[in-house]
């Protein structure tokens, strides 16, 4: 399994191509879930070619079925407020050894993206689950983000242990999300991670290169960061 923290993410270069981020709640047949909301809103915003993927994910769900955005873009300050708290919670509970710089950073990127490489900071990625007509979340075997609450074993994407509707429901996310559907990848460690553009992407994919890297939150109607065809460390 290749983490974020992997050396390979980082030696990919970021050929920017200034898109600008869009809002989710815009998005036909897109809901936003409020449950992550930030003062600034970034929450709600995604790269345009990102949400352009969401929209065709939706379209080949079911009758009924819809797909709910949890998170989109998220500020480096905040990535590395998230990075650091789960640090201290792997030292606190003494499954890292004080001291194993290499180690705690390996078992923290399992659930949490380093700073330099993060694809949320990119507006590249999104955390989403399924929904049905009435709104609410399909059985899926495990909460989004159910690191926190101490639920590790039901995130990855093929934990065991599931029911039979749970399967069913994030193989149907796969279907739709994945390389057969609208072409982003899974964080495999989280079942409800899913990015296209950024570094960990082009690793996967083959790409040469990122197309998306760090973008303002405010970058709503602009371009990205980096001008069109820059190339980002």
């Amino acid at each position: 399994m290749i983490l974020l923290s992997d050396p390979r993410v980082a030696a990919l270069p970021v050929h920017e191509c200034g898109e600008p981020l869009v809002e989710v709640g815009t998005l036909p047949g897109i809901r936003l879930d409020p449950r992550e909301r930030d003062a600034a809103g970034a929450y709600g915003r995604v790269r345009r070619g990102v949400g352009e993927r969401l929209c065709l994910a939706a379209r080949q769900l079911p009758d009924g079925i819809g797909i709910a955005v949890v998170e989109g873009h998220r500020e480096p300050a905040e990535q590395a407020r998230r990075f650091a708290r789960y640090e201290n919670q792997l030292l606190a509970s003494g499954s890292v050894a004080p001291g194993d710089a290499a180690e705690l950073r390996l078992r923290t990127s399992v659930f949490v993206s380093p700073v330099e490489v993060a694809p949320h900071c990119a507006g590249a990625a999104v955390d989403v689950t399924l929904v049905g007509p009435d709104g609410y979340e399909l059985d899926m075997g495990g909460a989004v983000n159910g690191h926190r609450t101490g639920d590790e074993a039901s995130c990855p994407m093929a934990a065991g242990g599931l029911s039979a509707t749970a399967r069913r429901n994030r193989a149907l996310l796969a279907e739709v999300l994945g390389a057969a559907g609208a072409g982003l990848v899974n964080y495999p460690t989280e079942w409800w991670h899913w990015s296209y553009g950024d570094r960990y992407w082009a690793l996967m994919t083959g790409a040469p290169a990122a197309v998306y890297g760090p973008v303002g939150a405010d970058d709503a109607q602009g371009e990205g960061r980096g001008p069109a065809g820059a190339v980002l460390p």
